[in-house]
């Protein structure tokens, strides 16, 4: 029975890999465990976590290595709801940045006029943010500091700046070109919206109808996942995708929430040209 059923799984995983070189495939696919049980437009990492899920180390769905923690016959503890505790408002030494901290430190990496002649993913006025963390602490000093990451789709740049979150200063900034950070879920949907407005859109709302029997008209009914779109992993790329790196391109793979995947993986988006090219 093991032997069939990772058998079995392998079909499915082949199924969910299948090349692509005419319109979108829808791909009717059950992976195991949860994934695709509620699924939310932009989650990340919920393939990856729903497919590991619910198979033990013994393949039989459990947690393998006997009987496990619960006596037989006897009834599972009702779970008890723990709130969590309240977070301050400011971190100390090596804590995770707090929300208010996190939105001083965008707030003051935000400040114009450099940042209002920047301008973000559907260029609008103002950079995009792609992320903030906790900054190496310098020595000799109990200051907490922030990065902030920013992408400036005016001028193709990531910009990176550095908050003194006790000074309310910044204290080092600078600009990269050819930098290429991972993806923020906003830059994946605009991405999706380009897609669904351009031609090779059409192929992905066919294939919508196909699996649901309804039109697809907002990028909403859909969950997506994606990242950042390298041409030296490629073995052949086409010459309007030849200036990403310099541009931010990026690729996405999407599923009707809660049901089938539809193969988007050969549609490329320019993020920064704002268009979308067939690869493969």
């Amino acid at each position: 029975m093991y032997e069939i059923a990772r058998r079995h799984l392998g079909k499915v995983v082949a199924g969910a890999a299948m090349a692509v070189t005419g319109t979108a495939v829808a791909v009717a696919v059950t992976l195991p465990g949860s994934a695709g049980a509620n699924d939310t437009p932009g989650d990340r990492g919920t393939v990856a976590a729903g497919a590991s899920a619910g198979a033990g180390a013994d393949g039989t769905g459990g947690t393998g290595g006997g009987g496990g923690g619960q006596a037989q016959g006897s009834a599972p503890q009702p779970a008890t709801v723990v709130p969590p505790p309240a977070e301050g408002k400011k971190g100390v030494g090596s804590d995770p940045l707090t929300d208010d901290e996190l939105a001083r430190a965008e707030a003051l990496a935000l400040t114009p006029p450099a940042a209002s002649a920047q301008q973000d993913v559907t260029g609008g006025r103002g950079p995009q943010r792609l992320g903030t963390r906790l900054a190496d602490p310098l020595p000799g000093d109990a200051s907490r500091r922030a990065e902030v990451r920013l992408y400036d789709y005016a001028r193709d740049e990531l910009v990176t700046k550095t908050v003194n979150l006790d000074t309310g200063k910044v204290e080092k900034s600078g600009a990269q070109r050819g930098v290429q950070p991972s993806a923020h879920p906003e830059e994946l949907r605009e991405a999706l919206e380009l897609i669904l407005a351009s031609p090779l859109g059409k192929g992905v709302k066919e294939d919508y109808k196909d699996a649901t029997g309804k039109e697809l008209t907002s990028s909403r009914q859909l969950w997506f996942n994606g990242d950042v779109y390298r041409t030296y992993r490629e073995a052949d790329v086409p010459a309007q995708l030849a200036r990403c790196g310099e541009h931010r391109c990026v690729r996405l793979v999407t599923k009707v929430l809660n049901g089938a995947w539809i193969d988007t993986r050969n549609l490329i988006v320019d993020l920064s040209a704002r268009t979308v090219t067939r690869v493969g």
